[in-house]
């Protein structure tokens, strides 16, 4: 009698289950950040539309910041591959630099 292969597991299941989690919270990263950068103050008075945009960069990069943790879990870093963070992580970093700019 064998025994199934390492391979032959339930990764493509798990892969599957992770990916709803994951896509969501890059759907939201991407919605803030296109936000923030769409977002243009009137003029240097407009707190408004410069909170709006901080909001927004804070928002993208909490969740792409949750999607990273999720994926930083053993288990689901062994059945999802690397570049299903990518994109979460590089609108972070988008986040980060029009936070950064400010305006």
């Amino acid at each position: 009698m064998t025994s199934p292969s390492p391979v032959d597991d339930d990764r493509g299941c798990l892969r599957l289950v992770l990916s709803v989690p994951l896509t969501l919270l890059t759907l939201i990263a991407t919605y803030f950040c296109w936000t923030a950068l769409t977002i243009t103050p009137s003029g240097t008075w407009d707190d408004d539309a410069y909170a709006g945009i901080v909001l927004s960069c804070v928002v993208t990069i909490g969740s792409a910041g949750a999607a990273a943790a999720l994926w930083l879990v053993p288990s689901v870093r062994r059945a999802m591959p690397w570049w299903w963070i990518l994109p979460a992580l590089l609108l972070g970093a988008v986040a980060g630099v029009r936070w950064g700019v400010g305006g």
